[in-house]
């Protein structure tokens, strides 16, 4: 007789971003396909191929999305692809470089510079669809997490060139040409949409929205020039699949993250999850600015710290009790890292966590 798989939307882990009842808190971690894999590594040396090349092979994407369910037995596996995948579809030159990361041929610096960044309709995202229809039968009833870069995020990357510590350049463009900044910003926002739509469409399961550099802004800044693109972001793909919202050292920016309209607030390892929690939970403020409507529960997601992988074990165990004991105020609670997994890490720590994970935290 042949098994039937189990239904992911069904699992602990949507369950968990939906605010319902688990047998477990569920574990997945950022950047948990990839770099700190012995057989990721192996793979990319046989492949020879670039880091974008890799993402748009069906094949490839499906085997690295699998290594860390197999390896680690996480609750949900993290579709393999980089958030500047669909604005190289869309016609932008960016390369991933090693060591550095994005690097954008011709950065963004006036008006005219916007015809080069193609339509949402005009990107070729087939691989995308074909990879993850290859993956979801292989899955056997694990959720896959679908994932885009924030509007923000990708504009700081187009603006800047490449990776940026102050952001300088584009906080003078969005203060200096508020019309260009949302011009941008609204054309991300559309390329975002489509490439999140794009991967529910074909079985994605949740999607998380990287708001990585967010926390270089003030909440002002945040507010005027951010929260709107994100917003049109999430309530264009709506409530059909959990929606979450992650950025770093955005403790200051947790509330008007949360109003921008995800189901689950990923929350670095800067904040309690009990403060997160609180902060996250509040009255829904309207971004037309009319009065706020009642709460709507929303889960956190995360929140150890990268770095504590490399302590001794008696640390990372009790770290990871602190964390889960402080998830339990949220209506929902999504154990993670508080940013993605460094390269150094050792895949055992990792596994590890997800065995203690599950026995400390059975209802």
């Amino acid at each position: 007789m042949t098994s039937i798989a189990a239904d992911p939307t069904d699992s602990v882990f949507v369950r968990a971003c939906r605010g319902e009842p688990v047998e477990h808190t569920p574990v997945w971690f950022m950047r948990q396909a990839g770099r700190s894999l012995p057989e990721y590594r192996e793979l990319r040396a046989e492949a020879g191929l670039s880091m974008l090349e890799t993402c748009r092979r069906p094949d490839l994407v499906t085997e690295i999305t699998l290594q860390p369910v197999r390896r680690h037995g996480v609750d949900a596996a993290v579709f393999y692809s980089d958030i500047v995948v669909p604005v190289a579809a869309a016609g932008v030159g960016v390369e991933i470089v090693a060591g550095t990361g994005p690097v954008v041929a011709e950065p963004i610096r006036s008006s005219a510079d916007l015809a080069r960044v193609g339509r949402a309709e005009d990107a070729d995202l087939s691989f995308v669809e074909e990879a993850i229809r290859l993956l979801i039968p292989k899955l056997e009833g694990t959720p896959l997490i679908g994932f885009a870069g924030a509007p923000f995020t990708l504009a700081s990357y187009l603006i800047e060139g490449g990776p940026s510590r102050s952001h300088a350049k584009t906080k003078a463009l969005m203060h200096g040409d508020p019309q260009l900044w949302h011009g941008l910003a609204e054309r991300l926002a559309e390329i975002t949409s489509t490439f999140l739509r794009v991967q529910i469409d074909a079985g994605a399961s949740a999607v998380q929205l990287f708001d990585s550099w967010a926390g270089a802004l003030s909440e002002a800044d945040y507010r005027r020039f951010v929260l709107p693109h994100s917003a049109a972001v999430l309530q264009e793909i709506g409530p059909v699949v959990p929606r979450i919202h992650f950025g770093v050292g955005t403790a200051h920016l947790l509330t008007a993250m949360a109003e921008a309209g995800a189901d689950v607030v990923g929350v670095d390892w800067r904040t309690p999850l009990d403060q997160a929690a609180a902060l996250v939970n509040v009255a829904d403020l309207r971004l037309d600015g009319s009065e706020p409507g009642p709460a709507r529960p929303r889960a956190v997601q995360g929140n150890l710290d990268p770095a504590l992988l490399s302590a001794p074990w008696e640390v990372v165990d009790h770290e990871v009790r602190r964390v889960l004991a402080e998830g339990e105020a949220a209506p929902g609670h999504v154990f993670n890292l508080g940013h993605g997994v460094p390269p150094e890490a050792d895949p055992a720590v990792l596994t590890r966590i997800v065995e203690l994970v599950h026995k400390i935290s059975v209802r």
